[in-house]
């Protein structure tokens, strides 16, 4: 029977069972994530359930990334529980801060997420590490514990939507894009409770970084996950990741450190959607035409052209988070900004993802581009994007974010407004005060 990549990662994970779309499996996790906000109310449950010991040490992570470096004293306490917990159950993979990153950003960087796993996560942006043909998904707190007790969850197996994109992508369209067009066309519950299956030519030509953007607002269409079927570049990204790993223990020098051996290419391969699969519903887009696009207060789903929006003023532009916060990112950013000055009413302010992105960030310059320009760069946090630090609106403010939601009160007061946007609109609307397309504040033979 033929089946979607969905459907055949339950089923290796079903104990021989074979899910289809619509079963209930019971199916062993992989990794169980938890962060500074969700966990501490799964380490209650864990403990209240009387359960003494995590199933797996080693597949259990706990990042505490919304509310840190702790921003008052409740915050301080949420990673204290964190913490304790961590030591108790000796996690393996604990990450504190100067060393962690946000989570979405983290787990792929470190090498924990591959092809056909099984991931959960008490937040809904777990959806993210689909981009490298993993199953993943974001669960409430108490199904949380209860995968740490027992090393498996309860799911009901969802129906795939698949979307195919074709064409060429014009300058300055990228994965936020697309995704954000994505949302427009089908709304905010288009894909509810199912599993987005993003193929077609232009996703194979997208970077690894513009599909986990792609994978981290299936949430935002009410998707149950978003998923890529693995290629050369997901091999291509896991190999790089294996190397840098490989380097920062010693074992960089080894022969073929970090190569995807044939066993694994072949199995991952085999991942893929069968052609005879059976699909909940097809989309297909052609993007030729597709220009950057801002989404507007107060849903992902109102999409607009940033031509028709000329004179929407912002207080505020948000570079980061666990969408758009990854060096490629970054360098847009740093393009677009290099020599001029964010607009002396604005706030720019810059979040890379991860420890890492920042170290590298500031080797390339790129810091220093941020700093000349007058943005404020921040250590890595979740921050202003769910309304937590760094950033809080004020009543009628209003700014322009790579961030994935812009609910009402999303970041700060219930009368400001958050814009969504990639990172290449959102610097150019730093320097003009208002949401423009990065062609009015670049040079033709800029960055492409």
């Amino acid at each position: 029977m033929a089946k979607t990549i969905t459907e055949k990662i339950f089923s290796a994970h079903a104990g021989g069972a074979r899910a289809s779309a619509g079963d209930f499996v019971y199916a062993a996790v992989d990794i169980a994530l938890g962060n500074d906000i969700t966990a501490p109310i799964a380490i209650d449950q864990f403990e209240k359930m009387g359960a003494k010991t995590v199933f797996d040490r080693d597949k259990v992570v706990l990042v505490p990334d919304h509310f840190l470096p702790a921003k008052d004293i409740k915050s301080a306490m949420q990673a204290k529980i964190l913490r304790d917990f961590a030591r108790r159950q000796k996690i393996t993979h604990y990450y504190e801060v100067g060393r962690m990153g946000i989570e979405h950003a983290l787990l792929p960087e470190r090498g924990m997420v591959s092809p056909g796993k099984l991931i959960i996560g008490a937040d809904s942006h777990t959806c993210t590490y689909g981009a490298l043909a993993a199953f993943a998904t974001g669960v409430g707190s108490t199904d949380l514990a209860a995968a740490w007790a027992t090393g498996g969850c309860w799911f009901k197996v969802p129906e795939t939507v698949r979307f195919v994109f074709r064409g060429k992508l014009n300058r300055w369209v990228s994965g936020k894009d697309l995704i954000l067009y994505t949302i427009g066309q089908i709304g905010v519950d288009g894909a509810l409770y199912k599993a987005m299956e993003f193929c077609g030519p232009v996703i194979e030509r997208l970077s690894m970084d513009e599909r986990l953007t792609m994978a981290n607002m299936a949430i935002e269409a009410g998707g149950k996950s978003g998923i890529i079927a693995p290629d050369e570049i997901t091999f291509e990204f896991i190999e790089q990741t294996r190397r840098r790993l490989a380097a920062e223990t010693g074992a960089g020098k080894l022969k073929k450190a970090g190569a995807v051996s044939a066993e694994e290419r072949k199995r991952w391969s085999a991942l893929a959607s069968d052609a005879d699969a059976v699909y909940e519903q097809v989309y297909e887009f052609d993007v030729t035409a597709l220009e950057p696009l801002v989404a507007l207060p107060h849903l992902p789903s109102n999409v607009k052209p940033v031509s028709r929006l000329k004179k929407m003023r912002v207080d505020q532009v948000v570079i980061g988070s666990c969408t758009n916060g990854r060096i490629s990112d970054l360098r847009v950013a740093a393009k677009i900004l290099k020599g001029k000055k964010v607009h002396p009413e604005v706030r720019c302010i810059i979040f890379p993802a991860t420890q890492a992105i920042y170290r590298q960030a500031m080797q390339e310059g790129l810091l220093d581009i941020f700093v000349s320009a007058h943005a404020v760069v921040s250590t890595p946090t979740c921050g202003p994007c769910l309304g937590g630090h760094m950033g809080i609106l004020a009543k009628g403010e209003r700014a322009i974010a790579t961030t994935n939601r812009n609910f009402v009160g999303r970041m700060g007061h219930a009368e400001s407004e958050v814009c969504l946007s990639g990172p290449a609109v959102a610097a150019a609307s730093a320097i003009t005060g208002r949401i423009t397309h990065p062609d009015a504040v670049i040079e033709p033979a800029g960055v492409g």
